[in-house]
């Protein structure tokens, strides 16, 4: 986001709780009574539950010239794809299976999350490079935050008169993790 203005990063919504060590503002946090009634009012471009708790995208309200930039789960991409067909999915996914447990582990989330987050995440895999414009394997937040930048500049280049849109899905490619100590939690 730092690198271009031009994008706007819709903040989503959730009931869980906030993790130890988690950023006050990665997600407006409220409580399920609070979110239902933001459903009620026509309030999200999208929401969906999952492991038990709700996520959603409020409507988003960019200021003029900027593309919106939405950090959401597979029920969600999906959701967005229907209602906004021309949308430019990105699908991010771990190194590993391996690689994602650890990085699960280290941002504290209990045994059993972690289990149930890495069965349910095969799953969300394979639908999502079936709807994905392009993947992005995360091996390292500088690599996969340059190659998404990429990518959106590409889909920017090709909505230019004369341009044409990138054929899907694409992979760029990923070089694996030069350090470590660059990954960012819970990725």
């Amino acid at each position: 986001m730092a690198r271009d203005p031009s994008l706007w990063l819709s903040r989503s919504w959730t009931t869980r709780a906030r993790r130890p060590g988690e950023r006050p503002d990665a997600y407006r946090f409220v409580d399920r009574v609070q979110f239902e009634d933001h459903i009620a009012a026509g309030g999200f471009f999208e929401w969906a539950e999952f492991l038990g708790n709700l996520y959603g995208t409020p409507l988003p309200d960019p200021p003029a010239g900027c593309d919106v930039l939405l950090e959401i789960d597979l029920q969600g991409a999906q959701e967005v794809r229907r209602i906004r067909p021309s949308a430019t999915l990105i699908l991010l996914k771990p190194p590993s299976l391996e690689v994602q447990e650890e990085r699960l582990r280290s941002r504290g989330d209990d045994e059993s999350r972690i289990a149930e987050r890495l069965r349910a995440g095969v799953e969300e895999e394979r639908q999502g490079l079936a709807i994905a414009d392009a993947v992005v394997v995360n091996h390292q937040i500088s690599q996969a935050t340059a190659e998404v930048a990429g990518i959106v500049e590409d889909y920017r280049t090709a909505a230019r008169p004369g341009g044409g849109r990138p054929e899907g899905p694409a992979a760029r490619p990923s070089p694996p993790p030069a350090d470590p100590d660059d990954l960012p939690e819970g990725s």
